[in-house]
């Protein structure tokens, strides 16, 4: 059984083994989500196990890759918008309605010394048919996109900016 750490305070951590095949955080069974392969060149192939589904990654250009394919820090910035937009259409199904069309745009920043994700800005492009909804609904599928849980993990230092577009 693979040793875990449980951070306690900024430099403080805890060791500890959890018990065979559950997952600490959530009691649930441990399933892998993903694997991932270095294929040389700077590049990785990302396969989700469940469905087979596969991609690559690429290094940035301003890192000594190609810039091909997502780098892993795109990767990190985009998942924020893949993840609010999917809880919020997992609200919206629960209202009686969809958001299909919902276009969001990300801009990642990066920061030097040490280099890391500085900021994130999303751009969301909200559809004709979704324009006009009741500001109730509006408040609560923001609501709900700003406290997903990748929103949730990202590192405070990391500046999040959000223009919600027509929902302003």
């Amino acid at each position: 059984m693979p040793l875990c750490y449980l951070r306690k305070s900024q430099n403080s951590f805890v060791t500890f083994r959890p018990a065979q095949g559950y997952n600490v955080n959530l009691g649930q069974k441990l399933i892998m989500t993903s694997s991932v392969v270095y294929n040389g060149d700077l590049r990785t192939t990302c396969t989700h196990l469940k469905s087979g589904n596969y991609f690559e990654t690429d290094a940035p250009v301003d890192n000594n890759g190609k810039g091909e394919r997502f780098s892993p820090t795109d990767l990190l910035a985009t998942s924020l918008g893949t993840c609010m937009i999917t809880v919020m259409g997992i609200k919206a199904r629960t209202m009686g309605f969809d958001l299909n069309d919902i276009k969001i745009e990300v801009l990642k920043i990066m920061k030097a010394d040490p280099r890391r994700v500085g900021g994130i800005e999303l751009v969301f492009h909200i559809p004709e048919a979704l324009k006009n909804i009741e500001e109730k609904t509006k408040t609560i599928l923001k609501h709900t996109g700003d406290t997903c849980p990748v929103m949730k993990s990202i590192h405070p230092d990391i500046e999040v900016k959000i223009d919600w577009g027509s929902w302003r």
